[in-house]
């Protein structure tokens, strides 16, 4: 294995396993020393950290050899309605989210709606759709072991989650009984028309940027450019 392809997968090791390790078994004991503050503080750190240090060893490590051809035109347009399909994900994720940090106990009584017809965690699925629409776009090692982290640690993290939730929050075992952990294609039609729209706008703005950022036209401006 190259040199700078084992630093990639030596930082994606260490990317997944403190998210991993700072969640679950070693949370409890920090919060208690740290206080929540103190904990969120440290986690938020090491997170930032360990991607500036993904990302870097990411640069470094070296392109191919290809699965099939690379940015071929059908692996962009799939990528590109799974990257919408995401981001709908996401954007409809910070509403009425009982998941997210200051939460607790909000899914009491909670009727799912939104993308939460879809699945109770449309933002972790929202990232490992992301990651596989990169790699569909980019199918060398290196993509995959990058695209690869984040999407163990997402669709990892959402099952972890609903364990820890499970302990920790009374009413997440009937949220859970309400909703999906796999997505359900047809909760889409649940999405207001607004996040679709919030959705495509950012779509556009995120590939429009790959071009100055990364050098690579992507999504529809690889056609107008």
């Amino acid at each position: 294995m190259p040199l700078g392809l084992s630093a990639l997968v030596s930082a994606a090791v260490i990317f997944v396993g403190t998210h991993f390790i700072l969640s679950h078994p070693a949370r409890a004991p920090l919060v208690a020393k740290l206080g929540e503050k103190g904990f969120l503080a440290l986690y938020s750190l090491v997170a930032l950290i360990t991607l500036g240090g993904i990302g870097h060893a990411f640069g470094k490590a070296p392109r191919g050899p290809w699965l099939f051809e690379p940015m071929s035109d059908w692996a962009w347009i799939v990528a590109s309605i799974l990257t919408i399909v995401a981001l709908v994900l996401l954007v409809g994720s910070f509403r009425g989210n009982p998941a997210l940090p200051g939460s607790e106990g909000k899914a009491a009584g909670k009727e799912p709606a939104g993308v939460f017809l879809v699945t109770r965690h449309p933002m972790m699925w929202g990232i490992a759709i992301w990651g596989v629409a990169h790699i569909l776009v980019m199918p060398d090692a290196r993509t995959i072991v990058f695209m690869g982290a984040f999407i163990i640690l997402a669709l990892v993290g959402a099952a972890l989650q609903d364990r820890k939730k499970e302990h920790l929050d009374p009413a997440w075992p009937e949220w859970e009984a309400k909703t999906s952990y796999w997505p359900k294609l047809s909760g889409f039609a649940g999405a207001s028309a607004v996040t679709w729209v919030v959705a495509v706008v950012a779509w556009l703005a995120i590939t429009f940027a790959h071009m100055p950022l990364g050098g690579i036209p992507a999504g529809v401006w690889r056609w107008l450019g």
